[in-house]
């Protein structure tokens, strides 16, 4: 996948969680953030914000997690002490059971596989062509003498 077809892919998965209903409103990309900011505005006239943690696993999904709270105008934060891969946010929580959560689990898969593909590129291509998993042995080893 070259990056522009990362970027056409993701696009897609922002305008199928935007609530495009019909196809001129799908090729209408600018106005997908502002669907769901009016979605996010609607689900906040009805219910009180809620206070979430999130833990994501690492740096680039704490990244994408981010920059789509602040894309649907959401301050993450965290507390002192927090890990640094734990986010908090204030939101309906019907935002982020309909909206927020699967939109992050979409783009986090095609992401991780874009990065994992490039990652057995690079090794493959440039560091030594086996990149099998290692072997499963039935011996136990002991460390230390």
């Amino acid at each position: 996948m070259t990056e522009q077809e990362l970027i056409e892919k993701l696009q897609k998965i922002e305008r199928l969680f935007s609530g495009a209903a019909t196809a001129g409103e799908r090729d209408a990309a600018s106005n997908a953030l502002d669907r769901v900011r009016e979605r996010l505005k609607g689900f906040a006239e009805v219910e009180e914000a809620t206070e979430f943690k999130f833990s994501l696993p690492d740096q680039w999904n704490r990244k994408l997690f981010v920059a789509l709270l602040r894309r649907y105008g959401i301050e993450p934060y965290r507390r002192q002490r927090q890990r640094y891969t734990t986010v908090m946010a204030r939101t309906p929580k019907s935002f982020v059971e309909s909206t927020l959560w699967p939109e992050y689990l979409e783009l986090s898969h095609v992401l991780e596989d874009y990065i994992s593909d490039i990652t057995e590129n690079v090794i493959k291509n440039h560091i030594y062509e086996n990149t099998a998993e290692a072997s499963v042995t039935e011996e136990s080893f002991q460390l230390g003498g």
